[in-house]
């Protein structure tokens, strides 16, 4: 049985980060003529964007590349040199979105706390509560955890070729999507999902077999800095 080891990268500083927002007001991935060519900044903050270009980790090719489809998520990508040339990765696939966060998205935490304080402290006690009229934290728990549990199943064509590649998956995946990887990973009731940090440019590593998952801890990306 192969051992499927998920390197999971948070994104890079971007400016609803910085200002304590539900997501960016916008979601979707910049378009295909501005990820390839490279153009603009993806949401990213410009500190947190220089901050991406001068990571130098070496990552190790991985048999599948999953990115979550936000745009600071493919911002960052591209600045790590996971979506260029000549960076040989395999096209990017999907990984899971963040929490849909209903009419909060885009709008910051003190606004939403100002404006619907019961609805807030609702969702922050009531891991099946939505008042935003989004997702609720279980849901998105249950979906990123049926994307995980499915990883190892998933069809690699490098497996015949490569079989030291076996299994494994680099994700850009958003913090929230990170937080309810560990907290299924690991087994842990839905209030650990809040006990969980998540920095920007930092990695996680999950690794598994046969449903069972080890998590090795989050650390910072290496930079020049």
């Amino acid at each position: 049985m192969t051992t499927t080891r998920v390197l999971l990268i948070a994104p890079a500083l971007s400016t609803a980060l910085r200002e304590a927002r539900f997501g960016e007001a916008e979601e979707s991935p910049p378009d295909q003529d501005a990820a390839a060519n490279g153009t603009g900044t993806g949401g990213l903050d410009p500190v947190g964007l220089r901050q991406a270009e001068a990571v130098r980790e070496p990552f190790p090719r991985p048999s599948r590349l999953h990115i979550s489809p936000t745009r600071r998520c493919h911002a960052t990508a591209r600045a790590l040199g996971l979506t260029t040339a000549p960076a040989p990765t395999p096209a990017p696939l999907t990984a899971p979105a963040p929490c849909g966060m209903g009419r909060w998205q885009g709008r910051t935490l003190d606004d939403v706390a100002a404006a619907e304080p019961e609805s807030l402290a609702a969702w922050l006690a009531d891991p099946a509560a939505a008042p935003h009229g989004g997702e609720s934290l279980l849901t998105l728990l249950a979906r990123v955890g049926d994307w995980l549990d499915a990883l190892p199943d998933a069809p690699t064509e490098s497996r015949s070729q490569d079989a030291h590649r076996n299994g494994r998956v680099l994700a850009v995946a958003e913090p929230d999507v990170i937080r309810a990887a560990v907290t299924h990973a690991l087994g842990a009731p839905p209030a650990a999902f809040w006990r969980i940090d998540v920095r920007p440019l930092s990695l996680v590593e999950l690794s598994g077999r046969g449903g069972r998952w080890n998590l090795l801890g989050g650390r910072p990306l290496h930079t020049d800095t």
